[in-house]
């Protein structure tokens, strides 16, 4: 890609930036290659626990010094965990851009996790915990990766649990880091209307000096999926569903057709299959929608959605209903077309904003090494056949394989 430039610091840490010239506004961030699964069983919850402290003091800022530091420029500075990924990010005015990236250096690879400031942000993630129990379309979600991922790190909730939570302590932080924290497997992604010169120039600045340091984490892929149906009572109004299974892995040349396919049968379009036949043709829910998640050595699909108890097994119907066309009725030229021009459109647009672009070049390099161009995925969207999404839907839909979790009104 013409315009995204790559540089590798003495460290190991990666620099990917792309210039845009019409934008004021400049995002940037710094994506580590270690989320939740590389958590042990004492450690669960730590990666969300680390990038909450982070905000909560370095070696030369209290916390209030950090919050303050980009917002009384009009900036923001925000910071997530995933099962792969922890990653602190920031966007602010181009002038500020120094300011943004000393700051994400800092609290990076300068935190010093205060015993108060610990105590404290428990309290906090415990609250986190409770909403997230207390929304069930989120909680569902949770949970189905425990019943997908069963007996594997996938399978945990990011956030941890309160057993393990209420137990953290500053020094399971420093071993956390310790642990896993390797230079070679973190990327400083960047995107503004300022030259690649100048921005090396700011990384020598900031992350140059940071010790290099290299882990031997080696990850395990989960193995022995069973599908498992599991109904679970709450105070909920309506019924929530999760329905799908394991699935392909990020490197996997089955992935791009794959997410084709689940964006045509439930994806963000109102004309996916699942809404057409569900929503629009019965009024049996609200939404309803279709995703697929790969990681570096597997990966899964679900369908999730939300009806009063009465409507279940009718909605249920419906959906393996949807999922046998796919699996026995192969694709008209028309159809395969109009799939394949509706996904070449969203990825367009999603490029279109600056954020996203940013974290994705990140994640690309930490994952395969490589940034795609839009024009190379076009072109492998386009050699898709209708053949190979029916012959995936055989693969991925198969009744028997699939697992349900469903939370009934009490």
């Amino acid at each position: 890609m013409l315009d995204i430039q790559e540089y590798r610091l003495p460290n190991g840490i990666r620099v990917v930036h792309r210039q845009v010239t019409h934008t004021a506004i400049s995002h940037i961030g710094i994506m580590l290659d270690m989320g939740s699964r590389d958590e042990k069983a004492h450690q669960q919850g730590l990666a969300h626990f680390w990038e909450h402290m982070a905000f909560k003091g370095t070696k030369k800022r209290t916390s209030l010094q950090i919050i303050n530091r980009l917002e009384i420029v009009g900036g923001e500075l925000n910071a997530y965990t995933t099962k792969e990924k922890i990653c602190f990010h920031a966007s602010v005015l181009t002038p500020h851009y120094e300011r943004a990236l000393e700051l994400l250096a800092d609290i990076t690879f300068n935190s010093n996790f205060p015993d108060k400031q610990v105590e404290r942000e428990r309290g906090v993630i415990l609250e986190e915990m409770a909403m997230y129990y207390d929304s069930p379309e989120d909680a569902i979600q949770d949970d189905f990766d425990e019943i997908v991922f069963a007996n594997h790190q996938l399978g945990k909730n990011t956030l941890g649990n309160q057993e393990s939570v209420s137990r953290f302590s500053r020094q399971d932080l420093l071993d956390f880091i310790a642990e896993n924290l390797d230079t070679g497997r973190v990327i400083f992604s960047s995107i503004g209307n300022i030259p690649f010169k100048k921005v090396i120039h700011y990384v020598e600045k900031f992350l140059k000096d940071i010790p290099a340091k290299s882990s031997n984490l080696v990850r395990v892929a989960p193995v022995d999926y069973k599908p498992q149906n599991i109904s679970i009572t709450r105070s909920i109004t309506q019924a929530h569903v999760a329905i799908g299974r394991n699935a392909y892995a990020l490197a996997d040349e089955k992935r791009l057709p794959f997410f084709m396919l689940v964006n045509l049968l439930g994806g963000f379009g109102m004309n996916s299959r699942l809404n057409l036949a569900v929503r629009e043709r019965n009024g049996l829910v609200y939404a309803i929608d279709a995703g697929y998640t790969p990681f570096i050595d597997t990966g899964y699909w679900g369908i999730y959605f939300a009806t009063e108890a009465k409507r279940l097994n009718k909605v249920n119907t419906l959906i393996l209903k949807e999922l046998k066309k796919l699996r026995d009725i192969s694709l008209t030229k028309t159809q395969l077309i109009n799939t394949k021009e509706q996904l070449m459109g969203q990825m367009a647009m999603s490029e279109e904003g600056n954020m996203s672009f940013m974290l994705m070049m990140a994640k690309s390099l930490l994952d395969i090494d490589r940034i795609d161009t839009l024009d190379e995925l076009f072109e492998q969207i386009k050699n898709v056949s209708a053949t190979q999404l029916q012959d995936l839907a055989n693969e991925m839909f198969q009744e028997e394989d699939l697992s349900y979790l469903t939370f009934l009104p009490e």
